[in-house]
């Protein structure tokens, strides 16, 4: 599986230890940046990201930043993306963004998780499949019609 990255500033640390940690689990992972902790604009490394995701079928992309909501605010801009907010607490989250709503982006909040909770957080949404309930796939492509 493709695994696409974009972080700004405040996710690059956790962006770094994320990709080797795929790198090492043998997925492919393709990074859009940020290169840095700069400051930086958001937008500018997360949409290329949305785009390939939408373009690519059966990747995935991982996007970060600071709480993950702006992020992926700009990721659901892009046709075909459904991006899933996680910033730490309860991991329910993740098998509901898999097998309710097909989520095939996921938004980390860098200043909210610790390494060891975003490794297992983003293992366990790769690995999650989706049922392909016709009520979900019905309420996908009324997402996506839009």
């Amino acid at each position: 599986m493709k695994i696409y990255l974009g972080t700004d500033h405040a996710g690059y640390k956790l962006k770094e230890i994320l990709k080797k940690y795929l790198q090492d689990l043998e997925y492919e992972v393709v990074d859009f940046g940020t290169n840095s902790e700069e400051s930086c604009d958001y937008p500018d490394y997360i949409y290329p990201v949305a785009e390939a995701v939408s373009k690519d079928s059966g990747s995935r992309g991982i996007i970060l930043g600071g709480s993950g909501q702006g992020e992926a605010m700009t990721a659901n801009r892009v046709k075909g993306v459904r991006a899933a907010v996680y910033y730490g607490y309860d991991k329910s989250i993740i098998e509901l963004s898999r097998t309710h709503n097909n989520a095939n982006i996921l938004s980390l909040g860098a200043r909210f998780v610790d390494e060891e909770e975003a490794k297992e957080a983003v293992i366990e949404w790769l690995k999650m499949d989706f049922p392909e309930d016709e009520r979900h796939i019905r309420r996908i492509r009324k997402i996506d019609a839009r």
